[in-house]
C-alpha cells in the first residue's frame, strides 16, 4: 500500500526516497575514500577472542564465546531504496542480516537503528519502517529486541544483528584458494532500477521484481558454513560485484578471472542501462578500482561498466568453493530453488598484474 498523508484534506503519495540524496548501499562511501578514514596509525591491544575485527575488511566481526562457538556482530544502515515505508524497513533489514549469513552464520537478535526527519515526515511512517523490519525479522526467525531512533534530516534504518557459527564454519572473504570456483546467488542490477525509480522512470511491472530481489533472505548462507570446501563468502552490497571480489581476491592474494556471460543481470535492467540509468555510485565505484580490472575485447565494455560496479542492496552472496565441493553446492542451490544460478561465473586464480579480468 503506498503512503499517504493528508494535505488540506487531500490525500497526497509519500514518495521516501524524494527526502533522500542517496538510495541503499549506495549510499556507501567508496572504497577509496573509506581506506582513507580508517587508515590509523593506533596501536590496537591483541584480544586473541577476536576472530574477525578491524584486520580485514569483512563482512561482520567476529569472537569466540567458547564452547566452539562464535558471536557474530554486524551493523548496517541507509536511506529509502523505495518509495514504500513497509518495503523499506524489509529491505534494509534483509540487508543488515545477510552479513551474519555471509559469514555462514544463524541470526539470533536484532536492534534497530531509525533516524526520522519528524518535521517533513508523518511518524506513522516511521511505524510502518519498523513493522516491515518485525517481518523480515520474523522470516529470519529472530525478534526485533530493541533499537534507538534520533530525530534526523533524512530518513535512514537498519539494524545491528548479533548471529552465532560454529568456529569450524565460520566463512571470512580473504580464504579463497587459487583454483575455486566463483559462484553469485542473485543476478545484478538493483541500483540501476532503483536509481530510474527515484527518477519516475521505472515500469510498474518491474517493482515487484525489484522489491522481490531486495527483500529476498540469504539464509542459504548457513548451510553453505557447512560445507568445508566451501573456501571464503561475502556479501555483493554498495560497492558492487567488481569492488567485492577485488576484496576477496586482494584478501587471499589472488587474481580472479570471471566471464560476464554468465554474470546475470535482473530483468529489465539493460532497457534502462540504454536509458543511461546509472546511479552515481557507480561511477564512484569504479573510479576506486579500475585500474585492478582488465576487459578482454570480447566483452561490451560500456554496459560491463555500468553493470559490474552497480552498487547492490542485499545482494546475492559471492562463494569461492574448491573444485571437489562444486557438486555439492550446486545440490544445495536446487534444493533451494537457485538453480538459475549453479553454474560458476569464473575462477581464483593465481595472483596478476591485474586483480581481476573479465572475460
Amino acid at each position: 500500500m503506498e503512503n499517504t498523508a493528508t494535505t488540506n484534506g487531500n490525500e497526497e503519495p509519500i514518495k521516501l526516497t524524494k527526502y533522500s540524496h542517496g538510495a541503499g548501499c549506495g549510499c556507501k562511501i567508496s572504497p577509496m575514500v573509506l581506506d582513507e578514514i580508517l587508515k590509523t596509525s593506533s596501536l590496537l591491544p591483541v584480544n586473541s577472542k577476536l576472530l574477525v575485527g578491524n584486520s580485514s575488511k569483512d563482512d561482520a566481526a567476529a569472537y569466540d564465546i567458547g564452547n566452539g562457538m562464535a558471536l557474530i556482530s554486524t551493523t548496517d544502515f541507509f536511506m529509502p531504496i523505495v518509495n514504500d515505508a513497509f518495503d523499506f524497513g524489509r529491505i534494509a533489514s534483509a540487508n543488515a542480516i545477510s552479513d551474519v549469513y555471509a559469514m555462514g552464520g544463524t541470526p539470533v537478535m536484532a536492534i534497530a537503528i531509525l533516524g526520522w526527519p519528524v518535521e517533513k515526515l508523518p511518524a506513522s511512517l516511521a511505524q510502518q519502517v519498523l513493522e516491515g523490519s518485525r517481518a523480515i525479522c520474523a522470516e529470519a526467525g529472530i525478534p526485533l529486541a530493541g533499537g534507538h531512533s534520533i530525530d534526523a534530516p533524512e530518513p535512514i534504518f537498519g539494524l545491528a544483528v548479533s548471529g552465532l557459527v560454529p568456529i569450524e564454519n565460520l566463512k571470512q572473504n580473504n580464504t579463497a584458494k587459487a583454483g575455486d570456483q566463483i559462484f553469485l546467488t542473485k543476478p545484478l542490477g538493483v541500483g540501476v532500477m532503483a536509481t530510474a525509480q527515484k527518477r519516475g522512470l521505472l515500469r510498474e511491472e518491474d517493482l515487484p521484481v525489484l522489491i522481490a530481489q531486495l527483500t529476498k533472505l540469504n539464509s542459504i548462507g548457513a548451510a553453505l558454513g557447512k560445507i568445508k570446501g566451501v573456501s571464503a563468502m561475502t556479501d555483493v552490497t554498495g560497492f558492487g560485484l567488481l569492488g567485492h571480489l577485488i576484496e576477496m581476491a586482494e584478501g587471499s592474494g589472488l587474481s580472479a578471472e570471471v566471464e560476464y556471460a554468465k554474470i546475470q543481470a535482473t530483468q529489465g535492467v539493460r532497457e534502462y542501462l540504454a536509458q543511461r540509468i546509472v546511479p552515481d555510485s557507480t561511477f564512484r565505484n569504479w573510479n576506486s578500482y579500475s585500474d585492478k580490472v582488465a576487459f578482454e575485447k570480447s566483452v561490451n565494455v560500456m554496459e560491463a561498466f555500468n553493470l559490474l560496479p552497480d552498487p547492490q542492496t542485499n545482494g546475492g552472496l559471492l562463494i569461492s568453493v574448491q573444485p571437489d565441493a562444486v557438486a555439492a553446492v550446486q545440490q544445495l542451490f536446487r534444493e533451494n530453488g537457485l538453480d538459475a544460478f549453479i553454474e560458476p561465473i569464473g575462477v581464483f586464480t593465481n595472483e596478476e598484474e591485474k586483480r581481476v579480468r573479465v572475460v
